[in-house]
């Protein structure tokens, strides 16, 4: 019997409700079923995010790995799909993979070693940028969600937004936001993009210094993936430092690289009005010194 992180229960029943509890209900059965399934043994306590268990485990020739379990949704059926296409080469390797359940068998990483842990900020932007330039060099596979539709629906929901910004600078910056989007949303790539690879979603690795996990799979352009390393360890004297250094190390077109990039300040924008919080003042500031950048 594995015991279910608090934590993890918590955040299950806030974004997913009673399927969420259902979810949590069913984790005990589901881990034993799948440790039977594949011949695993379980090799210490469940780690967890904010919506996965993670049990590290033993396979039956002996080799390392880790169990993760969640609830099948848009984002974890195209993990396993990115996985496949990238096959360990910048990211964590996928062994096993259960459709119906979302259920995968992972290779182990060093969850003792984050590059969160690296107190070179620096550092840690040059290493997701050498990671995404590789990454992002893969076509996005068929099937996988697409930038262009969802920059379609945040555009298509900017005008219900501006609404409920009340600050008059705020509204504008996201507005100038959102033309900005218009100006690239009809090319929007079709690389297969990560979408959420920042400091804590990168691990060392026996086999490679740091490999990526946790994807939410995209096909679309490099430029949206520059967001979460522009945010990480916020520093505003330093986003246009990472936002250059990236940019070239990507050998991006800045200003379309800009233009994406204010893109996850719309979308994030839109999250957090539709969850009822007030827009974020770091998130406008990274806007803010990119538009003042001069792309």
């Amino acid at each position: 019997m594995i015991d279910i992180p608090r934590e993890l229960a918590a955040s299950q029943e806030k974004f997913n409700g009673e399927a969420g509890r259902a979810f949590i209900a069913g984790l005990p059965e589901l881990t034993e079923r799948f440790l039977d399934h594949w011949d695993l043994r379980p090799d210490g306590p469940a780690m967890h995010g904010v919506s996965a268990l993670v049990l590290p485990v033993v396979r039956a020739d002996g080799t390392a790995a880790v169990l993760k379990l969640q609830i099948p949704d848009e984002e974890s059926e195209g993990e396993p799909v990115a996985l496949r296409a990238w096959n360990g080469d910048g990211a964590v390797r996928l062994l096993d993979h259960d459709e119906p359940t979302g259920t995968m068998l992972l290779e182990r990483l060093d969850e003792t070693r984050m590059l969160s842990h690296v107190p070179d900020a620096h550092q840690a932007v040059v290493t997701i940028a050498e990671l995404l330039a590789h990454l992002t060099s893969f076509p996005a596979p068929p099937g996988i969600r697409r930038l262009g539709d969802i920059a379609g629906a945040m555009l298509d929901r900017t005008p219900w937004a501006l609404t409920r910004i009340p600050d008059p600078e705020a509204r504008r910056l996201v507005a100038d936001c959102a033309a900005t989007v218009r100006e690239v949303a009809d090319e929007p790539g079709d690389r297969l993009l990560h979408w959420d690879l920042h400091d804590e979603n990168v691990l060392a690795s026996g086999r490679a210094p740091w490999l990526a996990i946790d994807p939410k799979p995209l096909a679309g352009d490099p430029g949206f993936e520059l967001w979460p390393a522009l945010d990480n360890r916020f520093d505003p004297d330093d986003i246009v430092w990472r936002f250059d250094a990236m940019t070239g190390i990507l050998a991006l077109d800045r200003p379309r690289a800009h233009a994406w990039t204010l893109g996850r300040l719309l979308q994030n924008t839109l999250w957090d009005i539709e969850d009822g919080r007030r827009v974020d003042d770091a998130q406008l500031e990274i806007a803010r010194r990119l538009r003042a950048r001069g792309l």
